[in-house]
């Protein structure tokens, strides 16, 4: 049986080969007489998944050696508090401000420190980025905070800035949630980055931050032990207990994107150059649908179109239902839009293979046809 396609913006859709494994694994994981589930996060048997899992995540980002990769709770909401209690020092932080994440981003962190609006596309509608020349950045800020890829309003950054460039010592802090792993990521430009795991990595539960080793160590005297930075470090992301069965299926993930290549024989690439290549194969053939479409619109500007998530709205908005009913009756899940902005959204990440995108594209199609 073909599984529905399931567009979903979070909790996302998993590889079928990831999901297949970790049924067969669900009793017994290679012989030990547990389920993952039940082990002991101290154990040899999870110890032995948990390094399995920050080795490859650490070779399949291409993540140096002075940066640490922890694995912590909470979601990225929670590292909107997480991130200033670490690096704010009680003074001061730019945040640029593209769409809904990186405005609760800000809110959050007015908590614990000095924030100020560097830059925003609130005047846009949510529908372009500010350019990194226009950024009014402070030269005693601890950090520049921007959200790369914004879920809500489909926006991302196809490139990092260089914070250096703009005239600024400040390290930049990555909200990259929704599309981690689905492109190479910079780490010269970057202090820390940080995303939930439940878009492109695996399971609600486990949240990936990735910190340079000099940001650690100054964490406010009210910061959570649980939360400040180094003593997770220190204790391999096990101060406390951690996810451990969201590590897992992480885990499983980063095994299955580390096998993926795509190109030909002579010239192939793996890993998440693989992803990038397809994830542009996937959104070229979907917003192309769109844009020559009579009655879907996207409104983001070219230059700055998600690859992994594509809003998309109906011209006429009365057929909505009809047209949400008609996906699902195609097996095409979860396409209703964030209830803030209305509207229709696909979310294609690393999971969705471009076979789910091209039954989206005929299905647009033919509810076209049939409502033109």
């Amino acid at each position: 049986m073909i599984r529905p396609f399931n567009f979903s913006a979070g909790p996302a859709a998993l590889p079928e080969e990831v999901l297949q494994q970790a049924a067969a694994e669900m009793l017994d994981w290679h012989g030990s007489g547990m389920s993952v589930m039940e082990m002991s996060h101290r154990g040899k048997e999870f110890v032995s998944i948990y390094e399995s899992a920050e080795a490859d995540f650490r070779e399949l980002m291409a993540i140096p050696q002075n940066f640490k990769i922890l694995f912590m709770q909470g979601g990225g909401l929670a590292e909107n508090a997480i991130i200033p209690l670490n690096l704010s020092r009680g003074e001061s932080a730019d945040f640029v401000v593209t769409g809904s994440w990186s405005d609760k981003s800000q809110k959050e962190a007015r908590k614990y420190c000095d924030v100020h609006i560097a830059a925003s596309n609130e005047g846009s509608d949510r529908t372009s980025l500010p350019p990194s020349a226009s950024w009014n950045l402070r030269p005693n800020a601890r950090y520049v905070h921007l959200c790369s890829n914004e879920t809500i309003d489909g926006i991302e950054f196809q490139e990092l800035p260089d914070l250096k460039a703009l005239g600024t010592e400040a390290p930049l802090v990555v909200d990259f949630s929704s599309h981690v792993a689905s492109r190479p990521v910079d780490w010269s430009k970057v202090g820390l980055a940080f995303g939930g795991a439940q878009k492109n990595l695996g399971p609600a539960g486990v949240t990936l931050v990735v910190v340079r080793d000099d940001l650690l160590g100054h964490a406010l005297p009210i910061c959570p032990s649980a939360f400040d930075y180094k003593i997770v470090a220190s204790n391999q992301s096990m101060y406390n207990t951690p996810p451990t069965y969201a590590i897992y299926i992480a885990g499983l993930t980063f095994q299955w994107l580390k096998r993926q290549k795509e190109g030909e024989a002579n010239a192939q690439v793996w890993g998440v150059a693989a992803m990038e290549k397809r994830n542009i194969a996937k959104s070229q053939l979907l917003y192309d649908a769109i844009d020559h479409s009579q009655l879907y619109f996207n409104h983001v500007s070219k230059d700055c179109r998600s690859r992994m998530n594509v809003p998309f709205f109906l011209r006429d908005e009365s057929r909505n239902e009809a047209f949400l009913d008609g996906a699902k009756a195609r097996g095409l899940l979860q396409l209703k839009g964030h209830k803030s902005v209305g509207g229709m959204r696909a979310s294609i990440y690393n999971a969705m293979p471009l076979a789910g995108v091209q039954a989206l594209v005929d299905y647009l199609q033919e509810f076209e046809k049939k409502h033109a």
